[in-house]
This record gives C-alpha cells, sequence and structure tokens, in this order.
C-alpha cells in the first residue's frame, strides 16, 4: 500500500499537452547550459549500457525510468527555485532507490512479454499458413505480420502509459512501485486525446531533433522532463511535494 492517497486524475483538454511543452521549453530556457549537460549525460549513460554485449538492451530498458525519476527531481528543484542540478540525476538511485528499480523491472518485463505477444502471432500465423498451402500462407503470413503490429503497438503505448508518471507519483505521492504504474496509466487513459496529441507532437519534434546528428535530442530532452513535471501538476491537480530526503540546498 501507499505511504499516502494518491492524488485524483483531472480530466483535461487536448490542446492542454502544448501548454506542457511550453513549460518544458521554458524552463529550459532559464539554464540552457546545465540541461543540455543533464540530456548529455542521460544519452551518454544509456549509450554506454546499450553496448555491453547481449544484455546491454536490458540494461537500458531497466536504466530509463530510473533516470526519469532523477530528471523528476531536477526538474521539480529547477521549476521550484530555478537551479538545475547535474547530480540529481541519480536521485532515482539515491531515495525510493527499491521501487524505482522495480519500476524499471516492469519497463523490461513488459518489452520482453509486448515482444513475445508479437512474435508468437506472427509465428502463428506463418506456420498455419505453411500448413495450408502456399497461397494461404502468403495471405496468413501477410495478415498476422499486420496484426502483430497492431497488437505490439497497443501493448506499447500501454506501457507508455504506465510509465509516464510512474516516478513522479513515487517521487511526489510516495506510491509503490505498482500502484504507480497502475494511477498512471488510468490517469493517461482518461485523458488520452491529450496525451494522443502529446504523442504526435513528441513524434515530429523527435525527427527534427535527429537532423543535426542528434544534437537536437540535447534540448529535447529537457523539454520533454518539463513537459513530463507540468504534465504531473495539471493532471493531478496537486502541489509537488518532494519526498523525504530531498535537498533544499
Amino acid at each position: 500500500m501507499p505511504d499516502t492517497a494518491l492524488p485524483p486524475a483531472r480530466s483535461l483538454p487536448a490542446g492542454r499537452c502544448l501548454d506542457w511543452l511550453a513549460a518544458g521549453w521554458q524552463l529550459f530556457l532559464r539554464d540552457p547550459a546545465r540541461w543540455m549537460a543533464v540530456a548529455a549525460l542521460s544519452l551518454v549513460i544509456l549509450a554506454a549500457l546499450g553496448v555491453v554485449p547481449l544484455i546491454g538492451w536490458a540494461f537500458t530498458l531497466l536504466a530509463i525510468p530510473i533516470l526519469g525519476a532523477g530528471l523528476v527531481s531536477i526538474t521539480d528543484q529547477a521549476a521550484r527555485d530555478g537551479r538545475v542540478r547535474i547530480d540529481a540525476l541519480f536521485d532515482g538511485l539515491r531515495r525510493d532507490a527499491g521501487k524505482h528499480v522495480i519500476i524499471g523491472v516492469s519497463h523490461l518485463a513488459g518489452a520482453l512479454i509486448i515482444g513475445f505477444v508479437a512474435a508468437l502471432i506472427g509465428t502463428s500465423a506463418a506456420l498455419t499458413g505453411a500448413l495450408i498451402g502456399p497461397l494461404a500462407a502468403v495471405g496468413l503470413a501477410t495478415g498476422g505480420i499486420m496484426l502483430a503490429i497492431v497488437v505490439f503497438t497497443a501493448l506499447w503505448i500501454a506501457l507508455i502509459m504506465a510509465l509516464w508518471f510512474a516516478p513522479s507519483l513515487v517521487h511526489f505521492a510516495h506510491a509503490d512501485p505498482v500502484d504507480a504504474l497502475t494511477h498512471s496509466a488510468a490517469a493517461c487513459a482518461r485523458n488520452l486525446p491529450a496525451f494522443a496529441v502529446l504523442a504526435l507532437a513528441l513524434y515530429v519534434l523527435g525527427w527534427i531533433a535527429m537532423l543535426p546528428a542528434g544534437l537536437g535530442l540535447l534540448v529535447l530532452l529537457p523539454v520533454l522532463a518539463g513537459a513530463q513535471h507540468a504534465a504531473y501538476l495539471d493532471t493531478f491537480s496537486a502541489p509537488a511535494t518532494p519526498a523525504p530526503g530531498s535537498p533544499n540546498d
């Protein structure tokens, strides 16, 4: 059970996501040099984990929510007093580390399950078609691949919804990992139009950020962190209360 009752989610209009992105951009402009340093450090860590032979991808999936918790800590303090503490990127391992690691494990397990289900659907269709005949094999294989893509996309969106607010709910509301994941998914589902527009905007911004050799990610990542912070405060309509032990200096 969580230490405190989790804040209820509000229903918001679809266009509100543009306000979140604007808030993230304004927060970035307060100290762009430090924010880009935070982004560069995050990307270096993920890249270093990714090159570990055989299991680097697993370490990366595990680390993303933990680094996300650090970004929550950085963003909240920056929003309150304008200070961007680069070392706070590791706050996910300093406070409530067990909870954030469980969320990371959930991310990894969810990705594995989604990949397995999608592969199972595609493979089953192909094998069934092969048993029936060559013409049927083509049709079933094509249909199976299309179905696998649809299922993969739907499950991946659900996983992202569960992860979106989870680190913030642990940090601010002291939620248990399972409660944080389910509450995050429910909040996103309640505001599906707003998050659909946000996802579309981030998809476009992501391609733009990749054009100058990926350097745009040094801007997009801080803006995304600020947008996520604004989205949390807006969706749950409650002042952010730092977890016990949050530095004030």
